[in-house]
């Protein structure tokens, strides 16, 4: 019995930087976090408009303020590589912060009166629960670049992926399901109870051995924490620019935005194609929807890392991109097999599963791109410009149906993974590794010498 104990202390430690088991764990949770109130903000209330008879308009109103918070997420990263409560870690007190902040916002939405005559209070208490839930997500992805060793970035992104769309999907399931029966303000109290309960990973655990659990406990700041913390704006912002500025991190800048234009406009089309072009309802492409991608959020979880860890990076990345050009244009080439349902579920269904696969291998690449020191900021800048990518391929959809049929919209979809694969063969993780270790912070001053060139 007490063998046992021991190994479980062993193998599950309260430190993050000191136990995979605990970081594993714990940034799934967190992610997980993040996909509940995403999937009920951005998927399930403007499904439930739509059947309360909202006009397209105020829900793509609602659904364009809710989604202001996630384009300035660059904004938020550097005051966190700047401030923190060095002794409770570099990340984990805005973790904390950000998780607080949501489960609050998450529950205020659910206090709003008469919602559906009151968007403008909807579309309030929506900006918040994204103001958060981005806020939150800029503090986990800088404190697991801190803390997750790059050995297990691949593996680790799988999880917290897969976790995230996982929430996602569960939660628009749940949720309408919980707001047709319950209704809405019960609904969404229901699930703020999930989101609370994660609550207990980020003050629980802790990012190295000797910091605080909370400001009135015990504990010290910890020698990396205190090597890796920035005190000077002047100083973020060179360190800043020196590593993004290598050849590496521009290339992988440039094929992030390019595959971000292929996530917008599969994720704005298919709702489209399938309702106006395939005659389905909405709730028979939400449940679609929600099955393909729980599935490949699995997965991905239990696959997806394992896969990038063995095979690399750079092979894994560009043989999930040379699948999707294919699988892409070969769907774009049999519109007479459009008309069976099968045919579609089979594309959503593989489609998903690789974009899964994919957003892992993305993610694990930029965390290894990254340097500690500004470590919120250089991923948040990876991730800004896949969601401009995002933006801007949704803008596009409609200027490129005005002026091609469907086969011509999915061939161009195609282009974008093709783009990328070119690009990342430009890029040398091993060389821009051995770049940017080689910088060191010397005081005030930033000490960067040619050990090779990136």
């Amino acid at each position: 019995m007490a063998k046992g104990t021991i190994d479980l202390k062993i193998r599950f430690s309260r430190n993050l930087a000191d136990n995979a088991l605990t970081r594993y764990v714990t940034f799934s949770a967190l992610y997980l976090a993040q996909g509940i109130p995403e999937g009920m903000t951005f998927f399930a209330i403007p499904a439930w408009l739509a059947m309360n008879g909202k006009s397209a308009l105020e829900i793509a109103a609602f659904v364009g303020v809710i989604g202001i918070p996630w384009s300035f997420k660059i904004l938020i990263a550097p005051m966190m590589d700047r401030f923190t409560l060095l002794a409770m870690g570099r990340k984990r007190p805005w973790v904390i912060f950000g998780q607080l902040g949501l489960i609050l916002s998450f529950l205020n939405i659910g206090l709003i009166p008469d919602p559906l005559n009151n968007l403008t209070g909807l579309m309030i208490a929506g900006f918040f629960i994204s103001f958060f839930g981005a806020f939150q997500d800029v503090a986990t992805d800088g404190m697991a670049v801190d803390v997750i060793p790059v050995n297990e970035q691949a593996r680790a992104n799988g999880l917290m992926w897969g976790s995230k769309i996982i929430g996602t999907s569960l939660s628009l399931v749940i949720g309408t399901w919980l707001i047709n029966s319950l209704g809405f303000s019960l609904a969404v109290s229901s699930l703020s109870v999930a989101v609370a309960c994660i609550m207990i990973f980020p003050i629980y655990f802790k990012e190295r051995a000797g910091e605080k659990a909370m400001p009135w406990t015990s504990g010290q700041a910890s020698p990396d924490s205190k090597n890796t913390q920035l005190r000077s704006w002047k100083l973020i912002f060179k360190s800043f620019y020196k590593v993004v500025s290598l050849k590496s991190s521009v290339v992988f800048g440039i094929g992030s935005f390019a595959v971000g234009n292929m996530y917008g406009l599969i994720d704005t089309l298919f709702p489209i194609f399938t309702i106006q072009e395939l005659g389905w309802t909405n709730t028979s492409f939400s449940q679609i929807f929600s099955i393909t991608t729980v599935i490949g959020g699995i997965l991905g979880m239990f696959v997806g890392g394992f896969l990038v860890d063995y095979f690399g990076k750079i092979k894994m990345l560009s043989l999930y991109l040379g699948i999707l050009a294919v699988l892409i244009t070969a769907f774009a080439f049999m519109p007479n097999l459009w008309r069976f349902n099968s045919v579609i579920y089979a594309f959503l269904l593989l489609y998903y599963t690789l974009y899964t696969f994919l957003c892992i291998a993305v993610f694990a690449s930029a965390m290894h791109l990254c340097w500690k020191t500004v470590a919120a900021t250089q991923f948040t800048l990876y991730m800004a410009l896949n969601n401009m990518g995002r933006s801007s391929g949704a803008a596009l959809l409609g200027v490129l149906k005005e002026n091609f049929s469907w086969e011509g919209v999915f061939l161009f979809i195609a282009i974008m993974p093709v783009l990328m694969v070119v690009l990342i063969q430009f890029i040398n993780f091993s060389k821009h590794r051995e770049r940017v270790d080689s910088f060191v912070i010397l005081g005030e001053t930033l000490v960067a010498p040619n050990v090779t060139k990136d």
